[in-house]
């Protein structure tokens, strides 16, 4: 069985992960081409487009309120915190925010909504754009750094642990069918001491046996 990126198939685990502090952040260089650039006026419109395009959205009445929700109090600050990728039309294509907790603004840092726009997957973007907004995080003065995804988003939690992130104590607890999913589809040497999950528990609805 083949999986998506984002798929909806998978049994929905809540994920949160931590970076400490000491980690390094990898580099890794932009496509020819493409360049980073941060919000500017009227980019609501471009970050709800990308984020349904990358099927975290499935209308944009979705992501108008989860603009809403987020960033809606924090435009001022938007220009030093959310990130995007130039594709070399000037379009952007692909975004990730250097946030806070909006419960505990002089908390940790967070990463937050990192999504590629999706004619623009498998281009190589996501790793240079992780890495950029990490180090903003650093340059923004947090130490440890938190992201919050999901089972369903399996191929993002795949790439946030191959930079370093593990999951918190606490939602390791509370999400360990979740982790073993995880365990099950990427075999990452920082899950090595949780067990797999068959491939059927994995899913919401079994696939159905072929007939004979």
């Amino acid at each position: 069985m083949t999986l998506d990126n984002l798929d909806r198939r998978l049994k929905y685990y809540h994920l949160v992960m931590r970076l400490p502090a000491d980690a390094e952040i990898a580099a890794y260089p932009l496509p020819e081409g493409y360049a980073f650039t941060t919000y500017a006026d009227g980019d609501r419109e471009t970050w709800i487009a990308i984020e349904q395009s990358a099927k975290e959205f499935d209308h944009y009445e979705e992501g108008l309120d989860a603009w809403k929700h987020y960033y809606a109090r924090y435009t001022d600050c938007l220009p030093g915190r959310m990130q995007f990728i130039a594709a070399p039309n000037g379009e952007k294509v692909a975004t990730a925010t250097a946030f806070f907790d909006p419960e505990k603004p002089d908390g940790d840092g967070w990463l937050h909504w990192v999504s590629v726009r999706r004619d623009h997957q498998g281009r190589g973007l996501a790793r240079p754009l992780i890495s950029h907004t990490l180090r903003r995080l650093r340059a923004l003065g947090y130490g440890e750094i938190y992201v919050s995804t999901q089972t369903t988003t399996w191929v993002a939690a795949r790439l946030y642990m191959e930079f370093g992130f593990r999951p918190t104590e606490e939602n390791l607890r509370e999400s360990l069918f979740g982790w073993q999913i995880l365990k099950t589809l990427t075999n990452h040497p920082a899950l090595a001491a949780l067990e797999p999950v068959s491939p059927a528990e994995m899913l919401v609805s079994p696939p159905a046996e072929a007939a004979p």
